[in-house]
């Protein structure tokens, strides 16, 4: 059974068996929707709806979970880009109400070098690496709300209408299988993005508050900075011979460190450590204390955490790529430091997995590359490679798998990288023809059919100034460094793409298996703050990427580990058949997410 969902004027809603006919089976109010989907669940439907968001919340609120759906706003918008579906969308245009997504002309979210991507590509614990191969250290947050139109007025007829036209469209593209599994992943990733917000991640305000005295100092009065932000400010002032210097303004502070001699072109970082002076140490350490105060201080606690959840807005899709965003929070940044704050409730346990080195293993699998994949046998791809005589030590095959991946070509990664080739020719081939494709202004897709977005205009108009006949050495300079840009992002694209699409796989059969789970359990700690969808079942609380936290009655902690570790082996399975690549977890049970790094 497929029901389109969509208004029916008058303030009613339409809830239409589109196996059927396209007469409602039911015309309610708001008040009566979660009623009778409820009734209508037992039928186990495929719900069909403009935007998760805008329906799903308030079903969760009256304890109503749903098996399945299908979002038309994430997945007309992979519809839209898709090279897959070139042909069919002429034939099926797409209706005015139905938003762009992020890799489409004009979309919510600018398909841009610098916001494309707003994490690296690797799970390291520090960004040391990336930062000593050029990569720059981004955030994960959305500017804002992923624009959509307001789905929650388009008629039910519109609805069925648009339905039917996707269908069409992945019907009538070059890989339908494909495509069919992405939408279905992708309609799962929304049904989970509402459900996480809902369920909240546990959190511990005493414990928060206990980690910023220790390392901010006591709360400060209002406009006045922590002791220990002071302190190191002072220590700053008197080595930079500048006491009146605002740490806080980039402009202040760069033009005391010059006045200090320290030659700097930003205040990053990586870049202040490559400078021996007494104002370095301690204005890192300000740095990091100023950064943790604005992230996740005092007024973060105040804004985010009620009832002993934090509830962020995740926005699934919300990158070109198909990575997550969030709309606030910081959900995909949360410091270390803060982290033992999120506690299980009484009598439950957090089940964290993350999935090792995901992204090298998805290459393999996408390039067939069986001497790559044999290198993953086991937790540590990294060793695996150091093992197979490529490299000499794990920190070399970090550098080179790095460089492989962002298209290095100086410093010890350029220097590395050929040895990749000539061992792994068949992945270095396929990320090399995806940064020739991006180089040339081509799009590149992911394994099931997410395409990149085209360059934007001025990078076109670059590269045609620079193929005009009075051009400039300066302009060819320049058509030739943003094209190796381009190439740079379309190169991971395809990579960092296909390995969203497994987190999606992964955490679709995880979602199923909990239910089944907590279909037969009998659970005596409730956690009520979850709500009352989840309050008696485990579920899960938090994803970043190639990690999920899972909060779990403490009798069912096993089931739940052993769940999401086949799911794991089932999302490779699901995506690269039989071919010999494996997905190995970091696992743990523990009582605070703080317990579980390692």
């Amino acid at each position: 059974m497929q029901i389109a969902v969509g208004t029916a004027g008058q303030g009613r809603v339409a809830l239409v068996d589109l196996d059927a006919s396209d007469q409602p089976i039911a015309t309610v109010s708001i008040a009566e929707l979660p009623p009778a989907v409820r009734e209508l669940e037992s039928h186990r439907p495929r719900w069909v709806w403009g935007d998760t968001r805008d329906w799903y919340p308030s079903l969760l609120d009256a304890g109503i979970r749903v098996e399945r759906c299908h979002d038309l706003r994430l997945c007309g918008a992979i519809l839209g880009q898709s090279s897959t579906t070139e042909a069919a969308r002429v034939a099926h245009p797409r209706p005015a109400w139905l938003p762009l997504g992020p890799s489409e002309p004009g979309g919510a979210v600018t398909p841009v070098e610098a916001s494309v991507d707003r994490t690296p590509l690797f799970d390291f614990e520090e960004f040391d690496v990336l930062q000593a191969i050029g990569v720059e250290e981004r955030t994960g947050e959305a500017s804002d709300r992923v624009a959509s139109a307001d789905a929650a007025a388009v008629p039910v007829a519109a609805v069925a209408a648009e339905y039917r036209r996707q269908l069409e469209v992945v019907a009538q593209s070059t890989s339908p299988g494909a495509l069919r599994l992405l939408l279905a992943a992708e309609s799962v990733g929304a049904l989970i993005g509402v459900e996480l917000h809902a369920a909240g991640l546990p959190w511990d305000r005493a414990v928060h508050e206990r980690v910023l005295e220790t390392e901010l100092g006591p709360k400060p009065k209002p406009g006045w900075k922590p002791a220990h932000m002071e302190r190191l400010a002072a220590e700053v002032r008197a080595a930079l011979e500048a006491p009146s210097v605002n740490l806080d303004s980039q402009v202040d502070l760069l033009r005391a460190l010059r006045r200090a001699g320290i030659h700097v072109a930003s205040t990053g970082r990586w870049e202040l450590k490559e400078h021996e002076h007494p104002a370095i140490e301690p204005l890192l350490a300000y740095k990091k204390l100023a950064r943790l105060l604005s992230a996740n201080g005092w007024a973060w606690l105040d804004e985010w955490i009620a009832d002993g959840r934090f509830r962020p807005d995740y926005v699934p899709g919300g990158t070109a790529t198909g990575r997550w965003a969030t709309a606030g929070g910081g959900a995909l940044q949360l410091p270390k430091n803060v982290r033992s704050a999120v506690v299980a409730d009484p009598g439950w346990k957090l089940v964290v997995a993350d999935a090792a080195q995901l992204e090298p293993r998805v290459l393999a699998g996408l390039a067939r590359d069986e001497a790559m994949a044999e290198a993953g046998r086991g937790k540590d791809f990294y060793r695996g490679i150091v093992d197979a005589g490529v490299v000499e030590n794990r920190e070399q095959a970090k550098y080179a798998i790095l460089g492989a991946m962002y298209g290095a070509t100086t410093g010890e990664s350029g220097r590395l990288v050929p040895r990749l080739a000539r061992a792994y020719p068949r992945a270095m081939a396929l990320v090399d023809r995806a940064a020739a494709d991006g180089e040339r202004g081509a799009i590149v897709t992911s394994h099931l059919g997410r395409s990149s977005p085209l360059p934007s205009a001025e990078w076109r108009e670059v590269q045609s100034r620079a193929s005009q006949p009075e051009a400039t050495s300066a302009d060819e300079r320049r058509a030739r460094s943003v094209a190796r840009d381009w190439g740079r992002f379309t190169r991971n694209f395809v990579v960092q793409g296909s390995a969203a699409e497994w987190a999606l796989c992964w955490m679709a059969a995880l979602r199923s298996r909990l239910a089944a789970i907590a279909a037969t359990a009998v659970v005596d700690e409730l956690a009520r703050a979850s709500g009352p969808a989840f309050e008696r079942a485990p579920h899960l609380v938090y994803f970043l990427h190639d990690e999920i936290i899972v909060h779990t009655p403490a009798v069912l902690a096993e089931q739940v580990a052993e769940a999401v570790t086949e799911a794991a082996r089932g999302a490779g399975k699901l995506l690269f058949g039989e071919f010999p690549v494996e997905f190995p977890l970091d696992l743990e049970v523990v009582d605070s997410y703080a317990l579980a790094e390692g």
